[in-house]
């Protein structure tokens, strides 16, 4: 047999984890985010947004609203662009590696909804434009995979 998660948000209760900075992206992010849970069925009110300074404090963060209890999925949103110095692969590699590690620990779906670009174009293109919206994307992730664990 087969066992699939569905989209339906209805009595949901998300939490938004967003990066202050790029938040000219990010605000995009979390826009397609909130549009595409509240579309499925989740009550606003039950949307919960974290702002964080970067990328760097998304895990700490987001482990700290997992073990609240309070909601069925965490969205980890942000943007690391590369600049001039090494920087970029350090913050890129510690978010992804510590959102993996909170992910693994939890028992809700834990969603990494974090561009890294070289430049600023690709980023764009993810945050609404020819590519999609990476933050609807994630929203998507959360309500198969809470609906997916259920069924386990």
């Amino acid at each position: 047999s087969t066992i699939s998660g569905m989209l339906n948000g209805t009595g949901k209760s998300i939490a938004i984890v967003a990066c202050r900075f790029n938040s000219i992206i990010v605000d995009r992010l979390i826009s397609g985010a909130q549009d595409t849970l509240v579309r499925l069925g989740v009550d606003a009110e039950a949307l919960t947004l974290f702002r964080v300074p970067g990328a760097w404090e998304l895990p700490m963060v987001c482990r700290r609203v997992v073990r609240k209890g309070s909601f069925d999925a965490v969205l980890a949103l942000g943007c690391v662009i590369r600049g001039g110095t090494d920087h970029y692969d350090h913050v890129a590699r510690e978010a992804a590696t510590g959102l993996a590690q909170v992910a693994l620990e939890s028992e809700i779906p834990v969603v990494f909804g974090v561009l890294t670009c070289h430049t600023l174009d690709p980023a764009i293109e993810r945050a609404g434009g020819k590519v999609g919206n990476q933050g609807s994307s994630a929203a998507l992730t959360a309500l198969e995979l809470i609906s997916l664990l259920e069924h386990i």
